[in-house]
């Protein structure tokens, strides 16, 4: 499927579900959310490479709820399939572009996962469902106020959080086994790429902030080289530092 269509069948597929079923905090809600995932990955495997999502992704989405890191007026649509504005200019990741983007990370429990962009916190709790360790970074510090809140309210304890820039990592918990980069770059951060583990893998959307961007996967070989294989176009914001070397 070309891009042009994948995107106009999420568009269609995205359309409100019926308000009881986006109830805050509805169980029925989150399932709907990850069947429309699910239908979805399906529909656009020919463009994004990926058919299924892993069992332990699908079980994550199922059990977090999206509701709770969305401002409270927006709860009526925490769980239909598409971003949400927090407030600083941020916004809440579509939940089907985060799930690829889980499924293609491949972490597993015990693992150490570094990751840019907070926001209030969902994915952070997605990964810490999954059974690892969550270090991750956000600039804009009235969000990571309100995701220190919100994963302490709700158990996620294997979350360490700072105010940093995302493109500098974080340096005093490196290697990372996995990492989840939520901004666009022109190419591989050079401190995330010493940060990685070798034999460790990063998810990023590579391209300039116009475009044409493709979400990447970045793997660390054993011997230090790097191999990466892209996936699909994406459009993300660059990182809020601009660009660097």
């Amino acid at each position: 499927m070309a891009a042009a269509a994948w995107l106009i069948a999420a568009a269609l597929l995205a359309l409100p579900l019926p308000a009881g079923a986006q109830a805050p905090g509805n169980g029925e809600a989150r399932s709907r959310m990850v069947e429309l995932i699910e239908r979805l990955t399906e529909l656009t495997s020919d463009t994004t490479g990926v058919d299924k999502l892993s069992e332990r992704v699908v079980a994550a989405f199922r059990k977090v709820p999206r509701d709770a890191f969305v401002p409270p007026r927006l709860g009526a649509y925490a769980y239909a399939d598409t971003p949400l504005p927090l407030g600083h200019g941020q916004n809440l990741a579509q939940p089907f572009i985060a799930a690829l983007m889980t499924h293609l990370l491949d972490v597993k429990p015990g693992e150490k996962v570094f990751e840019t962009g907070t926001d209030t916190g969902y994915h952070a709790a997605i990964l810490s469902e999954m059974g690892v360790e969550v270090h991750s970074v956000e600039i804009v510090e009235p969000l990571l106020t309100v995701a220190r809140r919100l994963l302490a309210e709700l158990g996620y304890r294997g979350v360490r959080l700072r105010a940093a820039d995302g493109y500098s990592g974080w340096p005093e918990h490196a290697p990372y086994d996995a990492i989840l980069v939520k901004e666009s770059s022109t190419e591989v951060p050079p401190p995330l790429w010493r940060q990685l583990k070798p034999g460790g893998r990063m998810v990023i959307p590579l391209g300039p902030p116009d475009g044409p961007q493709y979400l990447t996967v970045v793997r660390k070989e054993p011997d230090g080289t790097m191999r990466q294989k892209r996936y699909f176009p994406v459009r993300f914001a660059p990182f809020q530092g601009g660009e660097r070397t």
